[in-house]
């Protein structure tokens, strides 16, 4: 039996007859008596019996009825289930977010579960070029990550390009603007750093570009530990304005580093070229670019 004969069979059964069932599905009589007589030879039962005008359902077909308005039921949910996710309304999406994340992402996401309250979510957290290596594998379909990377294999929407901050205790503060790479000479700099950061090497990066050797006297891969450590003047910091914007709250002083350092950090969303993404991804992007106009950096509040 197939979902086709079912239906014909439920149509029967509610109907009460071979003719009105057929005059329903559009049908002529005589096909649709010999689907009912295929089906009672398949099952090796009687379904129905004419009992004067209309026909009676048997115990059998009583059985088979139920069964058939179930399976029925199913068939109608999963052809809707899998137009929704050939459609993006149902489906999952599988992103990837820098360490540092993007400031914004979450209201984006908070909006796109408002239009597609269906979709689920696998979201990972990693460092820009082991993102880049999960979208190749197709582990994930979209990733935010930071520039600059070797991206010939990848689709790249950039977003916006962020300013870093020199970060001091409150109670050490010594500039009251914008610093330059030379102001920093004295300052016992404690780097963010996890491995493969592009954050740790940018800095550094920077640094020796203006052949400056600052007293970097160490690493930190926990973000709150450093901004601990900077709040309790131990050391001082330099961080992406992302991370000022996530870890508010700590007694610390943000000076804005002078662009004329070379020290900023592109951002961008990617995904692989030639090939075909899902529609639940395609529904993000738009979202992303409609809502979230690219993240476009706007004037925000300096960090105190």
């Amino acid at each position: 039996m197939d979902i086709r004969q079912l239906r014909y069979f439920i149509a029967i059964v509610e109907e009460r007859s071979i003719s009105a069932a057929a005059r329903k599905l559009h049908l002529s009589q005589p096909p649709l008596s010999q689907q009912l007589k295929a089906m009672e030879e398949e099952l090796g039962a009687a379904l129905l019996e004419r009992n004067g005008k209309y026909m009676e359902v048997t115990d059998a077909g009583k059985t088979l009825y139920a069964y058939a308005l179930q399976m029925d039921q199913l068939m109608q949910e999963a052809q809707m289930e899998v137009k929704e996710v050939g459609n993006g309304v149902n489906g999952r999406l599988a992103i990837g977010v820098n360490t540092f994340s993007v400031a914004d992402l979450p209201g984006i996401l908070h909006r796109f579960r408002k239009r597609y309250p269906k979709v689920t979510y696998k979201i990972q957290q990693n460092e820009s070029a082991h993102l880049c290596q999960l979208v190749r594998d197709r582990a994930i379909e979209l990733a935010f990550i930071r520039l600059p990377l070797e991206l010939d294999d990848f689709t790249v929407l950039h977003l916006y390009t962020e300013p870093f901050y020199l970060i001091t205790s409150r109670n050490h503060k010594r500039f009251e603007q914008e610093v330059s790479l030379a102001d920093m000479a004295d300052e016992r700099l404690l780097l963010p750093s996890t491995q493969g950061l592009g954050v740790h090497y940018l800095i550094l990066e920077a640094f020796s570009h203006h052949r400056l050797h600052p007293a970097v006297i160490g690493e930190c891969s926990d973000i709150l530990l450093l901004m601990d450590l900077v709040s309790t003047g131990f050391c001082s910091s330099i961080v992406p304005e992302t991370l000022l914007q996530r870890y508010q709250g700590f007694a610390i002083h943000a000076y804005k580093i002078s662009p004329a350092a070379g020290m900023s950090s592109p951002l961008g969303l990617i995904w692989l070229k030639n090939h075909r993404l899902s529609n639940t991804a395609r529904n993000f992007i738009d979202v992303f670019r409609q809502e979230g106009k690219h993240l476009q950096h706007h004037a925000h509040k300096e960090p105190e």
